[in-house]
């Protein structure tokens, strides 16, 4: 509950308004409902990172299961001013690594807007390819995966 303000902050960038869609979040009671929300849902993780040098939150990795899906979905954002820095990649490629070497799932996808150009840049930085499209809640969607090997 400690990341309120943050989370507050970053569900009403611009960013993730336009590519994530408006979660309702305007106030700090909104916050905490949202994170009460997320933290009750065991099929989703979200971690929260910060900079190292300061401790202060920029961005959020989030894993989840989703219902219509085989695999896990590995997602990010992060405020306006940290974008481009590779903050958002170190800590992808992190959460990616865990899930490779904790034997967590064989294969992980990303989701996002064929608009997001940020995002699939980011995306296939991290080697996920681009697997399909396909079309949920009228929105046109794309889908990339990763497969690790998992002995």
């Amino acid at each position: 509950m400690h990341d309120c303000s943050f989370i507050l902050e970053l569900l009403n960038t611009p960013g993730w308004l336009q590519f994530i869609g408006d979660r309702n979040v305007h106030d700090k009671q909104d916050a905490e409902k949202y994170i009460q929300k997320t933290l009750d849902n065991p099929g989703y993780t979200c971690i929260v990172f910060e900079l190292k040098e300061t401790g202060h939150a920029i961005g959020v990795i989030s894993f989840l299961y989703r219902e219509n899906h085989k695999f896990p979905d590995i997602g990010f954002a992060m405020l306006p001013a940290f974008e481009k820095k590779g903050y958002a990649f170190e800590a992808s490629r992190k959460i990616l690594s865990e899930i490779e070497n904790k034997k967590i799932s064989p294969k992980v996808i990303a989701i996002t807007l064929p608009s997001n150009k940020n995002s699939i840049q980011l995306i296939e930085k991290l080697g996920l390819r681009f697997e399909s499209t396909f079309t949920e809640n009228s929105e046109v969607l794309n889908l990339y995966s990763i497969t690790f090997s998992i002995h």
